[in-house]
């Protein structure tokens, strides 16, 4: 305080307080854990939560406020339950005027509009992802492709994180795609509640058929299905695509479903550029043994997130997690949501 002559005498901090009540919209592919990354922090920022979540799957979020409130000492009112629509109770938490905080995890349309309809209030949001990954010459090709077989497929591809374009070297596409394309193939569909299934339905026929016509668009438009592209048993196979485009819905939109698109490239440039040409930010990576390639990825990809040999389908819950653009304009992870659900009080003593 003494820098300037008035504060001479006085001691100044900041106190961080409660910002009031927080209304959660959470989505339906991480029913509990993504509830429990809104829940958890407003609990420890002191806020009241008023929590929406997902029409398909609310049973997990109702339970783990049972649990909260019935054994952990929640006090009442701090957790409270609204199931049903977007269109009721998701208007209802943006409207109302006690709700001092959005927190949403979901779609960019809807979010940007919940940020549009509520401009006084504090929105944060996580929105979608068409992740990409640069696989440079030099790069671990089995490695990348041992864990882009996961990352691409797994909860079938419903993650805002799930691997989706794929930019691979020129010189090492032809091996990439040799252990990339077995791997897939070899991944059990079918029965989610059967332990050896790696993929299985999206979350209901109208999304799987979305999908499935994006697969048939790109293939129209020139696209090669290197394995997958077809339905097993009304499930959308895993699906590899390759010669696709920049233009086609599967590269410049977020697919949502178990499709990895795969994409040569000459120079580094190239591959960045190819990177950076999306209206998503969320996590991008590269594969390379050049660490000041891996230090110029870092710099020049336009995301939330850059990972260097791992794919950007990684995430522990701890990290400050979120993007750009239509990705969103926060971060989540413990810390940094509270520090999101929380207001700086500044404070001056008289010494």
């Amino acid at each position: 305080m003494d820098a300037s002559d008035a504060g001479v005498g006085k001691l100044g901090f900041t106190l961080r307080v409660p910002i009031g009540v927080v209304g959660a919209i959470s989505p339906f592919n991480f029913p509990l854990n993504l509830v429990a990354h809104k829940v958890a922090p407003a609990i420890a920022a002191g806020c009241p939560v008023v929590l929406k979540p997902a029409s398909q799957t609310p049973v997990s979020a109702i339970a783990l406020a049972e649990l909260l409130l019935d054994e952990c000492g929640l006090p009442p009112g701090h957790l409270n339950i609204v199931t049903g629509s977007g269109t009721t109770v998701g208007n209802a938490i943006v409207e109302h005027e006690q709700i001092a905080m959005i927190t949403f995890t979901g779609s960019p349309e809807v979010g940007w509009g919940i940020k549009a309809r509520a401009p006084r209030k504090k929105v944060g949001l996580e929105l979608g992802n068409n992740a990409p990954v640069i696989i440079e010459a030099d790069g671990d090709v089995v490695t990348a492709a041992t864990k882009i077989a996961v990352a691409g497929f797994s909860h079938a591809g419903q993650s805002c994180i799930s691997t989706q374009r794929v930019y691979v070297h020129e010189d090492v596409a032809d091996a990439f795609l040799a252990d990339l394309v077995p791997r897939v193939e070899a991944l059990v569909v079918g029965d989610p509640l059967d332990d050896a299934t790696d993929v299985s339905a999206l979350i209901s026929e109208g999304e799987r058929d979305r999908v499935q016509a994006w697969v048939d668009e790109a293939t129209k438009a020139g696209a090669k299905v290197a394995c997958g592209g077809e339905l097993r048993g009304g499930v959308l196979a895993p699906t590899v695509l390759t010669d696709v485009t920049p233009d086609m819905a599967v590269c410049s939109l977020e697919v949502f479903g178990p499709v990895v698109t795969v994409a040569r490239y000459r120079r580094l440039d190239e591959a960045l550029e190819l990177a950076n040409d999306t209206r998503y930010g969320l996590q991008a990576a590269i594969f390379t043994s050049d660490y000041a390639v891996a230090l110029r990825a870092v710099r020049e990809l336009d995301f939330g997130g850059v990972l260097v040999n791992e794919v950007p389908t990684f995430r522990t819950d701890q990290m400050p997690y979120g993007g750009l653009r239509d990705s969103g304009n926060t971060r989540e992870g413990p810390r940094y949501a509270v520090e999101e659900m929380t207001e700086a009080r500044l404070v001056i003593l008289q010494l």
